[in-house]
This record gives structure tokens, sequence and C-alpha cells, in this order.
């Protein structure tokens, strides 16, 4: 036997084959087959090549994804990879050759091919790397900095607690761990509910991996091997949320142009020569973008660049210039991430994982992980349970973690990692829901603690749980985090006849966010209504729109409707409104 492929009858593909080798070459195989149009476009987002025929919306990404260098990151960690783990390097190698052997047969089922008149390209060892990375170089969140850095100089720095995310009621993953002495079988049940990004295709793929070493279902990432999130192996299952960590730091570097040189500021006072070559990013139905690519002892370089004549065209990308004087100098925002020091995305965490028989197992293979930073809960049949943060946190000045810090002054390098955070499972529950608890030591901003607590107050509501009771948990629709909103509504007065009885309608609503509730709309409708209103006051002016050298990839996290509605909740119960 090579390899047997089994659909269900949902069209999730279990495999079989003889070794780990050709099971992963039979995952890569029915993933170009299942998803040959996503894994072509994430192969091209991964080496900034997107734009060549997704056409100018694209531009932004391929201009952030060259001058961050994550193709030349991914290689290197391939090549890390495989003098540390050679067994791992090789079992990578194998999906790529699936790939390769599914993608003509996936490309001619998927009609984007022929319009975009594209074929399928090949893919190399180091690509699932450069994937991996591409699809969560923004889960952390880093141009959060950027937003964190407008709002101290506009309003001060006291006034960042205003947009802290513990206070909106934003959607986030969820997980929960009951142990064995709260069921009624005596053994654990654990439970995903994850959320992500609007994602189209989705990030997730249900898959069936087995072989004589191991028989895994859940849920992989297309162009990656294994299963790293969510994974049930018999004895032993695990589940993640994001840790909301804090791992990414943002430098401002001043650069200057020195001949065909560039060089960067260091905090010794000297200027010291960067690593700098020039790029073209190819767009579909418009001119080429010329870029400069430049990395300084901190990191690439994002935004910004040196001043001069021979920054060229490269000026015309989103973020590229330089706000220098004639003399060549200028400022430049530079990203330092821990693959890019470290040359370790984490890939020798996963085959252990699928090796994992019991919790303990889990935890050794987690050890590994790098990024993005996990909270994750496992349990096995023997009785164990886990709850642990996974990844790499970089110890370093807490300036870092809130905005950009200046690269030419000491106190901002990294010191080293953080210790493995771990929780026990409390009166026989654990919680997990993006929410400050166990990683809080990791992060700045957190989800607010509404779906951790709802979910807690639910599995206390019972002493025996079975597998049957869960869907309840995952569909419930309760909305704490409207509280603050209806609070301030029951306070007012002097209102309409027609808007008294939408206060009295509201108040009187139960804060189910069913699909098919009227009050549940007029409740979005108003809480809309509030953020927009707030948004327009004459203290927010200065941030109402991002920064013109800001690259358009980045802008999101700078635009302030959503930022007000992140924060509402904190806006509406602050103590100090910094004129607001």
């Amino acid at each position: 036997m090579t390899a047997e492929t089994y659909r269900d009858a949902w069209g999730v593909p279990h495999l079989r084959a003889a070794d780990v080798h050709e099971l992963a070459r039979a995952q890569g195989r029915v993933t170009a087959f299942d998803r040959a149009w996503q894994l072509e476009v994430e192969r091209h987002r991964a080496q900034g090549t997107s734009a060549s025929f997704l056409g100018a919306p694209a531009a932004s990404w391929d201009v952030l994804a060259r001058r961050a260098r994550l193709a030349d990151t991914a290689r290197r960690c391939f090549t890390a990879l495989e003098r540390r783990d050679p067994e791992t390097a090789r079992w990578v190698r194998a999906y790529t050759d699936g790939v390769n052997e599914g993608l003509p047969a996936g490309a001619r089922r998927a009609p984007e091919f022929a319009r975009a008149h594209l074929a399928a390209g090949r893919w190399e060892p180091w690509t699932p790397l450069a994937v991996w990375l591409a699809t969560h170089l923004l889960f952390a969140g880093f141009p959060a900095k950027l937003w964190r850095e407008r709002a101290i100089r506009h309003l001060g720095p006291d006034a960042v607690g205003l947009f802290a995310t513990d206070g909106p009621g934003t959607a986030g993953s969820n997980g929960w761990l009951v142990s064995g002495a709260r069921t009624i079988t005596g053994h654990a049940l654990l439970a995903g509910d994850p959320h992500r990004f609007i994602e189209d295709p989705g990030v997730y793929q249900q898959i069936r991996l087995s072989c004589p070493e191991f028989d895994v279902i859940g849920l992989a990432v297309p162009g990656t091997p294994g299963i790293a999130h969510f994974g049930h192996a018999g004895p032993v299952a695990w589940g993640i949320t994001n840790a909301m960590a804090d791992y990414q730091d943002l430098y401002r570097e001043r650069l200057r142009r020195t001949g065909r040189k560039v060089r960067y500021l260091d905090p010794d006072g000297d200027w010291r020569t960067a690593h700098s070559h020039r790029e073209t990013v190819r767009v579909a139905g418009a001119s080429p973008i010329e870029i400069e690519v430049i990395e300084t002892a901190r990191g690439p370089v994002i935004a910004g660049g040196p001043a001069g004549p021979s920054q060229g065209p490269g000026a015309t990308e989103p973020g590229a210039a330089g706000s220098g004087a004639a003399d060549g100098e200028g400022e430049a925002l530079a990203l330092r991430h821990p693959p890019r020091v470290t040359e370790d995305l984490g890939f020798g965490a996963l085959l252990p994982l699928l090796r994992a028989r019991t919790v303990a197992d889990v935890d050794r293979a987690l050890d590994a992980w790098a990024e993005p930073v996990n909270v994750v809960q496992a349990a096995d049949t023997a009785g164990g349970t886990l709850h642990r943060v996974a990844g790499r946190v970089p110890l370093r000045a807490r300036a870092n973690r809130l905005h950009p810090v200046p690269a030419w002054r000491p106190g901002h390098d990294w010191r080293g990692w953080h210790e493995t955070p771990y929780a026990p499972v409390q009166d026989g529950i654990a919680v997990m829901a993006n929410q400050r608890g166990l990683a809080a030591p990791l992060g700045v901003e957190f989800a607010p603690p509404h779906r951790a607590d709802r979910i807690r107050a639910l599995l206390d509501a019972r002493t025996a749980w079975s597998a049957e009771d869960m869907p309840a948990l995952h569909t419930d629709t309760h909305l704490a985090s409207a509280a603050p909103l209806l609070d301030h509504l029951a306070a007012l007065d002097g209102l309409t006849p027609a808007a008294s009885r939408l206060r009295d309608r509201l108040l009187a609503w139960d804060r189910h966010m069913d699909a098919d509730s009227c009050d549940a709309a007029a409740y979005a409708a108003l809480r809309g209504a509030v953020v927009r209103r707030l948004a327009a006051h004459p203290a927010f002016a200065p941030l109402a729109e991002p920064p013109a050298r800001c690259p358009e990839v980045l802008r999101p996290w700078l635009a302030l409707v959503p930022r007000i509605g992140h924060a509402l909740e904190h806006l509406l119960r602050a103590e100090e409104s910094y004129g607001v």
C-alpha cells in the first residue's frame, strides 16, 4: 500500500498510507485537488506576486510581503529545519511533492485559473513555510501599534486605555475543557469554536490522516502538512485559541543614503550599512511598482525609507517615501518578529503532535511551537488535561509592546524569551476565549471577558456534561457586552415618543442575538449609530484619516470607526473622557 483516499458523505478526505512520508505526499495531493486555486493564491501572496494576476487591489500586500522578506524568511527557516530536524524537512518535502502532483488536475477543475489566464506554479520545499508565515503575519496585529502611537500623540498617553479591546463586543475564538470529574462518562470533553478573519476560502480543511504511527482527524491549514490547530488522535485531542500575545515589534529607523548604500543609525551612534536591493512588483492592468528592499539589524523595513533621488520609482508604492531632508536621510519602520530572528517557524512541532498519545506528548510537542502564539487545551483518555500557552514571545521593554520605538536609542533590544504560562483546570473546567488571563503577561489588548464568563457560567450550571450537551454552548447567543449601552439608555430622559418606545423595547430585550430577533437588529442598529456619532466627535478628528504614508494593507488597523466600535464599552464606562 502506498496511499488510499476515501471520502465520507460530507466529502471530507480520509487518507491512509504506509508511512508518514507517503501520507504527507497524499495530503499534499488531495489538498491540491480540492483547494488548487487557494493554494495558488497563497503561494503568490507569500512570494509577493499576487498582483500579477489579481491586479491593483493586491499590490499593497505584495509590496509588504516583498519588503518584509517573507519568502526569504521561509527559505532560511527551511534551510535551518533541514539542519536541525531532517526528518521533518523530508516530511515537508513529501507534502510539496504531493502538491505538485495534484495541482494540474486541481487547476483543470477550478474555473478561476482559466479566468485569470494563469497556470498553476510549482511549489518549492520552503513554500509551506512561506504560506504559514504569510497567513499569520498580521494575526498578531502589529499594525495596532501604529494606532496606539497616533492615539497617544493626539489624545495623550493615558487615553490608550480608552481603546483597550477588553471592552468591545467583537467576535473571537472560544474553547473549553471539562474534566472527567464533570462529565457523564468520566472522560474529559474538549470543545473548540474557532473564529478568524473572514477568509474566502476558509483557512481550515477537515481531513483524516492515518498510517501505522498515528490516526488523527482534525483541521489542517491548506498549504501546510499535518494537523496543527485542532486534532483528535484517539487517546488524546487538542484545540487552540489565539493567545492575543504581542510578539512582533516595530522600530523607527533613521536611514541615510550614501552613494549606492543605505545606512542606519544604531544606539551606539554609528551609521551601519543595511542590506538593500531593488525588486519589481508586477500589477495586472497597471504599471509595475519598483520597490527598495532594506533590512537593518532590527529587521526588514516595511514602510518608509531614505530620501534622495536614488529612491526613484520606489516612492510610488504605498508607504515607500521616506520623510527625510535633501541630504538623503529619512525615517522608516522596521519589523522584528521571531521567525526572522530565530529562523524557526515551529514546524518541528507538527510531526510530534500527530504522534502524540497523551497530554504529556502534546505538551512536549508544543515546546517547539513558534507562531502564532496560542492558548492550547488538551485532554487524554487517561484523565490527563493541559491548559498552556504555546509559542515564542520576546522579553523586551514595555514600550516595545505599545507602539513603535526608536531603533537609535538604547533599551529596546530583545533579551530572551518569556517562560511558557500554564494554568490548572480549576473545578474541572478551563475556558479560553482570547480573554486576559493565562496569557496576560504576554499581551496588551485582549478580547472582552464576557464570552469567557458566559461559557464558565453555563458550564457551572450543572455537574455532569455529555458530548450531546455541547452544541447548546456552541450556539448560545447571549450578548453580555450589551449592558453598558443599555445602562446608558435606561438613564435617558426627554426622549421623543418613538425613541421612548425603542428604549423600552430594548430594555425588555433578553439580550440574545438570535438571527430572527428584531430586537437584536434594533440593538445592533442603535449601537452602530452611537459608534458613528462618537467617531464624528471633534476630539477624534485628528484620527479620522490614516497617515498618507501608511501602507494601504495596514490601514484597516488605523480606521477610526472600527476602533470606536471595538472600544465602545470602555468609552461608555470611562472615568476620564479626554475631551470626548
